[in-house]
């Protein structure tokens, strides 16, 4: 479910982020909102303060950080709160945030980190080593606070602040993420207030105190977030006053903002379509930025949906439960004309779980175990597992009525609908009917299990645990009535095994080389078919924006990065002096093609995770 991270757009827990979040950036000061819909070109405001306006294609989930799973929503909450730790912009090593160092005793059971002395909490409270730890403690002890990111935690056996400075966390057994624990610290002093972490969305009372570059100061569901700059964040203001994240369903009204000036950056549904992109090459004042993406585009299978109390629910097509079936519809899709034909070049083939972009975790199958094109192949597993053509030439199932597959598409996404479109074809070839379920809010439908097939993708981290660890059996609600923190229900004995030895590996190629057998199990088992990785295509108006930080510094992105540096670096077009900003890695120049492999993992503190929250959509 999926994305970014994260595709779906879900609330809690299971947030489905195959492609749908997506921005687009607008440094304005009178831009349309809410209380102004009048469209203005983007210009200082009336009061002489600067605001960047972000068109996004993705509405939030959650504005609380112990729920959020979207791409936008997880964003959102990495400028407003700080992480004990916080990804290089230049090559995605680990560096302080709001730790200023890290370090475990020799058993590597206990792990001790210096908080700074100079973080603090917007309403003047100092940002402490408790604030810390309550927070971890919440999530240890409140299946609600754990929604999102449980995961982190699970293995924590005690977590304490002896001073305001010093954060102990002692281990049941070694961990290999400790210096990627990305989770939004939140103070202790307004949180502590809550009574239902499950319900709580922290979206009606503002300022929202947080300790990040901005302050979450407005918010209107499926319309605006509105943040203001933090003047008295520690690594510096940001350049801009005020910081606007406002909704666009329609990601050719976005563009046209664009032309227009009424934004200042656009990056689509996750990404702008080709036609979009080409149509705005040349255009005055407008840079394109294409560069390789830390996403991938997958279809999900129904692998029968479960709680961890062993109740199923949902109603997926049973002949699904058969791998044979399952490899057989993936033969059926052919990867390079969705490469061709629907990202028309701005993607590579999907292999793997993780993309090539992350070089050290990215696992291709062998010549003779890959899923390749091939519908005579299909026809013939298909044949295999019983489910053969009637004499109107249709599969039918071993109820003998005619196999039609519900597949869940994002509304926003024309990906989706492209590539839903040539399933069709190819499935139909076989004798096998789709229909197209394309909704605004897929998240209804994903959570109660109630789909056969459903485009997903996520955002992946650096470090790639949170993405392995929504398809283990612990992932699963408790019940079917609650959230869990699953992409796609899937539950395997042996993929769980895996998960927990790379947990514990702290030897960068051999936990590297045992999440490549996580890779090739959700390969081999067939419920999660990557057909693609996305370029991030993404433009933006070089009259409004003079600068601004790209992730990786050498053909990286803009939107969507793993930390706050291209929001806080932004520089006005029409500010003075210098466009260099205290980290920023320069600003996008021209049209980055093909695929940029990051280089090696380098020592364990060098690795983190998530394309946040996805991260998804």
């Amino acid at each position: 479910m999926g994305t970014n991270d994260q595709k779906r757009s879900l609330p809690h827990g299971l947030r489905l982020v195959a492609l749908a979040g997506a921005a687009a950036l607008t440094l304005t000061a009178g831009l349309a909102t809410p209380l102004d819909p009048a469209p203005q070109q983007a210009r200082a405001a009336d009061d002489g303060k600067k605001v960047l306006t972000v068109a996004v294609a993705q509405s939030v989930d959650s504005l609380s950080p112990f729920l959020a799973v979207r791409l936008l929503s997880t964003s959102i909450h990495r400028l407003m709160y700080e992480y004990l730790t916080n990804y290089d912009p230049k090559d995605n090593h680990a560096i302080p945030g709001l730790a200023t160092k890290w370090e475990p005793s020799a058993d590597k059971l206990t792990w001790t980190y210096t908080i700074r002395s100079n973080s603090k909490w917007s309403d003047g409270q100092q940002a402490t080593a408790e604030d810390a730890a309550w927070t971890f403690n919440k999530m240890m002890t409140d299946t609600g606070a754990a929604t999102a990111n449980g995961s982190y935690v699970g293995n924590f056996r005690k977590v304490t602040a002896p001073s305001p400075t010093k954060l102990v966390i002692e281990l049941k057994k070694p961990q290999a993420t400790m210096a990627a624990l990305d989770v939004p610290i939140v103070p202790k002093h307004m949180w502590e207030k809550v009574s239902d972490f499950s319900e709580f969305n922290n979206d009606k009372s503002f300022p929202v105190v947080g300790n990040g570059p901005f302050v979450l100061s407005g918010y209107k569901a499926d319309s605006y977030v509105r943040l203001k700059a933090n003047k008295d964040f520690w690594r510096g203001s940001p350049k801009f006053d005020e910081l606007v994240f406002r909704y666009y369903k329609d990601q050719d009204a976005a563009v046209s903002a664009l032309r227009k000036g009424e934004v200042s950056f656009v990056a689509g549904s996750p990404s702008l379509t080709p036609a979009q992109a080409e149509s705005l090459k040349g255009a005055d004042n407008i840079q394109v930025n294409d560069a390789p993406g830390r996403r991938f585009y997958a279809l999900a299978t129904n692998p029968g949906a479960k709680a961890k109390n062993g109740k199923k629910f949902g109603d997926g097509h049973p002949s699904l439960l058969d791998q044979r079936v399952r490899n057989a519809l993936f033969r059926a899709v052919d990867r390079e004309a969705i490469i061709d034909k629907v990202f028309r070049g701005h993607a590579v083939e999907g292999e793997g779980y993780i993309p090539p972009r992350f070089q050290d975790y990215f696992w291709k199958p062998s010549a003779d175990r890959k899923l390749a094109y091939d519908p005579a192949e299909a026809a013939r597993l298909l044949d295999e597992a019983g489910y053969k053509k009637n004499g109107e030439g249709k599969r039918v199932g071993k109820d003998g009525k005619p196999i039609t597959y519900r597949v869940l598409c994002h509304a926003t996404d024309p990906n989706d609908k492209a590539v839903g479109k040539y399933l069709q074809e190819w499935w139909g070839e076989l004798g096998i009917g789709v229909q197209l379920n394309c909704l605004d809010n897929v998240t209804d439908p994903w959570l109660a299990g109630k789909y056969d097939l459903a485009f997903d993708g996520w955002s992946v981290n650096p470090d790639p645990d949170f993405v392995l660890s929504i398809h283990t059996c612990g992932a699963l609600p408790a019940t079917p009535e609650e959230t869990g923190a699953t992409d796609n229900f899937i539950c395997d004995k042996k993929y769980d095994e895996l998960y927990a030895r790379q947990l514990t590996e702290y030897d960068p190629a051999k936990r590297a080389d045992i999440v490549k057998q996580m890779e090739s199990r959700l390969y081999d088992l067939g419920y999660m078919n990557v057909m693609a990785y996305p370029n991030a295509v993404e433009a933006f108006r070089t009259d409004q924006i003079k600068s601004i930080t790209t992730m990786p510094a050498k053909a990286g992105n803009i939107y969507g990065q793993d930390g706050y540096w291209s929001w806080w670096s932004a520089v006005p077009a029409d500010s003075g002096g210098s466009s260099d900003s205290a980290s920023s890695t320069g600003v996008v120049v021209g049209i980055v093609a093909g695929v940029v492999i990051l280089g090696g993992l380098g020592a364990f503190a060098a690795v983190r995770r998530r394309a946040t929250a996805e991260e998804r959509e």
